[in-house]
């Protein structure tokens, strides 16, 4: 599935119950609606013409036939239907070799589908903002915590003041101390977390820049965000725990680490191989 067609199914738990009825047909019968009318569609999807018109423009089109000609071209790159219908959240079949192809795929799958709704610009926005903070912020809770430990590790190895917090205590304590030369960047792939969305509204009471990495579409936590950054997994209602959803959000800090270093590379190889030799001589001693 390519980017129109993601967005339209990652923004499905934003829409109107007319305007989700609308995006359910579209996403059911993509290679039917760009050879369609307005009203033809509204007839098929049982809705009005305004409700498709609404639509349109919640996907940031002017209008119906903005949004077929995006359908259009995401159909002529031949990845429409294929990797939607080839996510599968628990393998049906029981056997290893199932279980290695439906796993490895869904990760590939999640990072293909966030090439496609990472915003160059915003990625190159985060990476200004976090290479001249004087502290990094990062928020996650359950495994978006990881995710942000995952960035502190890289920060740190390259001499960044990065704290990272997993738990609303400590991330508002944090907010609470943050300045204009700061930056808070809390990561949830919902958008919905309590804790994130209120630990970002300190932070940005104080003045601090916000970063968001959710999933796409709109929510609370990016509608804080000066940066908006977006992934996409695609992961059935019935989920064992963020499986793909965290392979793409670590996709996306590897993306802004490798930025960073580049923002100063002679500096920031020096401190890791600093922090290599550092870490190799403290293993020694063990």
């Amino acid at each position: 599935m390519n980017r129109e067609l993601v967005f339209i199914q990652e923004s499905l738990h934003t829409f109107k119950p007319s305007e989700r009825k609308a995006a359910e047909y579209i996403l059911s019968n993509p290679d039917e609606v760009v050879n369609i009318s307005i009203q033809k569609l509204a007839e098929s999807a049982n809705v009005s013409e305004a409700t498709i018109i609404r639509l349109s423009r919640s996907l940031q089109c002017r209008g119906f036939k903005e949004l077929k000609l995006k359908i259009a071209y995401d159909l002529a790159k031949s990845i429409a239907e294929k990797k939607l219908e080839g996510y599968e959240d628990i393998p049906r079949d029981d056997s290893i070799a199932s279980m290695i192809q439906s796993v490895s795929m869904n990760n590939i799958h999640a990072i293909e589908n966030t090439v496609e709704v990472l915003n160059e610009g915003e990625l190159e926005k985060a990476i200004e903002l976090i290479s001249k903070a004087r502290v990094v912020a990062v928020y996650g809770i359950g495994a978006s915590g990881l995710i942000a430990m995952d960035f502190k590790q890289k920060l740190t190895r390259i001499n960044r003041w990065c704290e990272a917090a997993y738990d609303k205590d400590t991330q508002v304590t944090i907010a609470a101390n943050l300045s204009e030369a700061d930056v808070a960047f809390g990561i949830s792939y919902s958008g919905q977390t309590k804790d994130i969305i209120d630990s970002l509204k300190v932070a940005k009471a104080n003045g601090a820049n916000v970063i968001s990495l959710t999933r796409t579409g709109d929510n609370p936590t990016s509608e804080l965000a000066d940066v908006k950054l977006h992934t996409t997994s695609l992961e059935r209602n019935v989920r064992s725990g963020a499986t793909s959803s965290r392979i793409a959000q670590l996709n996306v800090i590897d993306i802004l680490f490798f930025g960073v270093m580049k923002m100063d590379q002679d500096r920031n190889i020096k401190a890791l191989d600093k922090t290599r030799k550092a870490v190799g001589a403290s293993k020694q001693h063990v």
